[in-house]
């Protein structure tokens, strides 16, 4: 075992990691990286396959954002954001905010502006869960200072998943993860996603394609989310704000939202008042591409709204947004970012909300009105450098056109797994894959999370020399955008070896 190995044995705790089977292998050590290959102390290559968990979004050692990062280091690495400010993050700030407007474009209605916010000021802090953490607190605040609330409740979804912080934990709904910590959090409710492929409303037959695109349903999931809502408008106490993640749950198991789910969702919370807490941890800065790849969706002429799915799809073609929820059609009141707001360099994270919140936390030092939440690395100068580094390679035209291949290549690579009987779904959004694996396809019984087929399976991949982690059954594709088509094809290729190694070799 090679002594970096024995080293971490000895002294670290990995993260979401059982450690008893940790410690009875050798790790793969990673030494060094460029572009999509990563390699480790024995000199083996791989492919990240998940942009290390979701933040490398250039690839490793770009050339652009190394320099930037050089530049900043000739004048200062870190100062405090507690009564000072520095260049970089003032830069950043403002073009997160012009940004953000782009995305969302013109307000939707000139005669309902209250109902159509705008991002103008943005909160700096460490990572994800602190970024929910900042959007939790400010909603909260803003519910018992404007009247709305004395104790201001919080909705999100089913399978949600918003961060490891103690307030972010109260708003997740995943009883492996959370369930521990319930005696810490505080009560928040959960309304149903929409999980085409396992949703009990669902009268479609499985078919060898995006369970979105064969789903029958009256949007039933909808209506549930209307009846909690006026619910708990007649206990007197509407909800503060209705908690997402827009077009895709990640830890959830990739969960991709069909086309008019998120407008239908978030109009019923506006017309309750309830403020929208946009997670875009990961669905943010061109993950989500141009929203595809579903092409159609059969149910829309039956069930869904033209008008809805016209303009969400019709905006991501037109000018591809960097957020999911520019992609939606829905304008958020808080838009949290993180994990590749730097080309997953340094972490670092934002909280963009609108003037309205931010004017209700101004007032007269002896009034203590401030907002009372702060983070030592808060507005860094390196994460800002970097950040703005990969703010204009994600702007080029080059990187745009680049990300509209790579999303189309990879849905072209993927179609190739559905022959395989042990594949129930692949549910893609732009440049996320998730492959949902099952028994059966036909019957779509699931794997006992015990017997951890997902966790299997990449390990076979890794031995292929293509990195990735699952969540539970489903295994995560989502490559930097500098992969090239071979290096896709490979990827696709390593998880259909893999599955036919681990579950067995069977034709759908």
């Amino acid at each position: 075992m090679h002594r970096l190995a024995k080293l971490d044995h000895r002294y670290v705790w990995h993260p979401f990691t059982q450690m008893r089977q940790w410690l009875q292998r050798e790790p793969i050590v990673i030494v060094s990286g460029r572009g999509a290959v990563l390699r480790d102390v024995h000199g083996r290559e791989y492919l990240d396959a998940n942009s290390s968990i979701w933040t490398n979004l250039h690839g490793h050692r770009h050339p652009q954002i190394d320099a930037a990062l050089r530049r900043q280091l000739r004048k200062i690495a870190h100062c405090s954001a507690l009564g000072l400010a520095n260049e970089p993050a003032s830069l950043l700030a403002a073009e997160l905010v012009r940004t953000a407007q782009n995305a969302f474009g013109p307000r939707a209605s000139a005669t309902a502006p209250a109902l159509q916010p705008t991002l103008t000021k943005v909160f700096f802090s460490d990572d994800g869960s602190t970024a929910l953490e900042v959007a939790l607190k400010l909603a909260y605040e803003f519910a018992r200072r404007t009247g709305r609330s004395r104790q201001p409740r919080f909705c999100s979804l089913q399978g949600a998943y918003h961060g490891d912080t103690v307030g972010a934990v109260s708003l997740g709904h995943i009883s492996l993860f959370h369930r521990s910590y319930a005696g810490l959090c505080f009560r928040s409710d959960a309304v149903p996603a929409p999980y085409c492929y396992r949703c009990p409303h669902n009268r479609g037959q499985p078919q060898r394609s995006d369970a979105r695109s064969w789903r029958r349903c009256r949007w039933e999931c909808v209506d549930e989310i209307e009846r909690a809502f006026d619910k708990q408008a007649k206990r007197g106490n509407p909800y503060a704000a209705f908690v997402f993640e827009p077009l895709i749950q990640g830890a959830a198991g990739m969960i991709a939202q069909p086309p008019g789910w998120l407008q239908r969702a978030t109009e019923i919370a506006r017309s309750h008042g309830a403020l929208l807490i946009a997670d875009e941890v990961l669905t943010g800065f061109g993950r989500c591409g141009s929203g595809g790849p579903l092409r159609s969706d059969p149910m829309e002429g039956l069930h869904s709204s033209r008008a809805a799915t016209r303009s969400s799809s019709g905006l991501g073609r037109r000018r591809m947004p960097l957020f999911a929820c520019g992609l939606a059609g829905v304008r958020p009141d808080f838009l949290c970012l993180a994990k590749g707001m730097t080309g997953g360099y340094l972490p670092m994270a934002a909280t963009l909300t609108t003037q309205a919140v931010f004017d209700a936390f101004l007032g007269e030092y002896h009034e203590f009105k401030t907002f009372f939440h702060g983070h030592s690395y808060t507005a860094n100068p390196l994460g800002a450098a970097a950040a703005l580094a990969s703010l204009k390679l994600l702007n080029q035209p080059a990187g745009r056109r680049a990300r509209a291949a790579l999303e189309a290549a990879m849905h072209q690579e993927l179609q190739a797994l559905w022959a395989l009987e042990h594949v129930g779904d692949i549910r893609q959004v732009g440049l996320i894959a998730g492959i949902e694996l099952v028994r059966d396809w036909r019957t779509r019984c699931a794997f006992d999370l015990a017997e951890a087929a997902g966790a299997r399976v990449c390990e076979a991949m890794a031995r292929r020399g293509v990195l990735t982690r699952p969540i539970g059954n489903v295994v995560v594709l989502m490559p930097p955008y500098c992969t090239t088509r071979p290096q896709l094809r490979r990827m696709v290729g390593a998880l259909a070896e893999a599955i036919e190694e681990v579950l067995g070799h069977a034709v759908a």
